[in-house]
């Protein structure tokens, strides 16, 4: 699967829906609500944001590296009653070990470490979305190079959030102020 970016949930306020994409076969797309904190997490990476501090997973990437064990892969493993659960493939060189993990997270860890990650057909064939070719999806995407925002309006909620960071952390408030103005236009909205 690869992470094909972020959008507005229409789930509830406050809540993002990550989009990955089957690599081989019908290219379905495979929507997983998350958090504004886990959207943050992922979106920070493809937007390739650093951070004034580290994250905690880029701290658990990290810990990984130092204690040379390298996460192999990631895998959507079930869907059940709604909510996404993952695995974590990890290998020491001298054991292999796997850990349970909130899909969010290990999508945030698998982008960071650069490692696949899978799922099982039985979750694509129930949740999988084949989109039409004139579909328009309104997602943040991984290359942003191709597509140049110049105007506020023109940002995802994601977006919006890691520049109200960036500018805060310049102290330019007025700024700020205008970017706060439009999230709450789009929360509202």
């Amino acid at each position: 699967m690869n992470v094909l970016g972020l959008a507005n949930s229409d789930m509830q306020t406050r809540t993002y829906a990550l989009i990955l994409e089957e690599v081989d076969g019908l290219k379905r797309r495979m929507p997983i609500v998350i958090g504004g904190f886990e959207a943050k997490a992922i979106a920070t990476v493809l937007e390739k944001v650093t951070p004034k501090s580290p994250t905690i997973h880029d701290f658990f990437v990290g810990a990984l590296e130092v204690f040379r064990i390298d996460l192999k892969e990631v895998v959507i493993s079930d869907l059940l009653d709604g909510v996404f659960y993952a695995t974590l493939f990890m290998d020491s060189g001298e054991e292999k070990k796997q850990v349970d993990a909130r899909s969010s997270d290990a999508i945030a860890l698998a982008i960071r470490a650069q490692c696949p990650i899978y799922t099982y057909d039985f979750i694509l064939d129930e949740i999988g979305i084949i989109p039409d070719k004139d579909e328009v999806h309104s997602i943040l995407p991984v290359k942003k190079k191709e597509k140049k925002i110049t105007a506020l309006k023109d940002y995802s909620l994601p977006q919006l959030n890691i520049l109200l960071d960036q500018v805060l952390q310049k102290e330019d408030y007025e700024s700020a102020a205008k970017i706060r103005d439009e999230i709450a236009r789009k929360k509202e909205g």
